[in-house]
């Protein structure tokens, strides 16, 4: 179907070539056309631009909206936990245990320490400090070539933890025993 049509457009070629518009036609156009020519985007005087000082104000609203941003992101995001029982599961059963034992003892040493807060601040400011450093290897670890070695001087540091508490707790013990041996003197005489 389609070949006979384009052989009929071929052969008829000169029939359809002939059709041209007038030479008149353009006349007859402007004529109709209004005669004030109305401009489609002049320029006027209250066009407004834009200063430099705008754009940048602008510029830099949009730098610290970015930065908060990516700074809120970036605190709110967790980096994806390792699983310490991938890597050792012996280690990762004495991570748990020491990590409970240590919220036991810094528990007991708070009630211990009640009375006198100021000793309390003392002995939590080296847990702090190792808990710091604990963290940092924590961190480290997802990092680490030799994992195995990160955590077991993450339980290390567990482990010194736990005796530096129950050493605390055994000072506060005999404090408060000397504390109490010095009120029943107190009392017989």
């Amino acid at each position: 179907m389609s070949k006979r049509l384009e052989d009929f457009i071929k052969a008829n070629r000169e029939e359809f070539d002939d059709l041209e518009p007038s030479a008149g036609l353009w006349d007859r156009i402007e004529q109709q056309l209004p005669a004030t020519v109305v401009e489609i985007n002049p320029k006027k005087k209250e066009d407004k631009t834009f200063s430099l000082g705008f754009v940048l104000r602008v510029a830099a609203m949009v730098v610290v909206v970015m930065g908060v941003g990516f700074g809120l992101y970036l605190k709110t995001s967790k980096p994806a936990g390792i699983n310490l029982a991938s890597i050792n599961p012996e280690y990762a059963k004495q991570q748990v245990q020491y990590t409970s034992l240590i919220e036991t003892k810094r528990t007991e040493l708070k009630e211990l320490t009640k009375s006198d807060p100021q000793l309390y601040e003392e002995f939590s400011g080296e847990i702090v400090k190792m808990e710091a450093s604990y963290k940092k290897l924590k961190k480290d670890l997802a990092t680490s070539p030799n994992q195995e070695r990160v955590l077991r001087a993450m339980i290390r540091n567990l482990q010194i933890q736990t005796e530096v508490l129950n050493q605390q707790l055994q000072v506060i013990e005999q404090f408060n025993d000397i504390k109490n041996g010095q009120k029943n003197e107190t009392k017989n005489i």
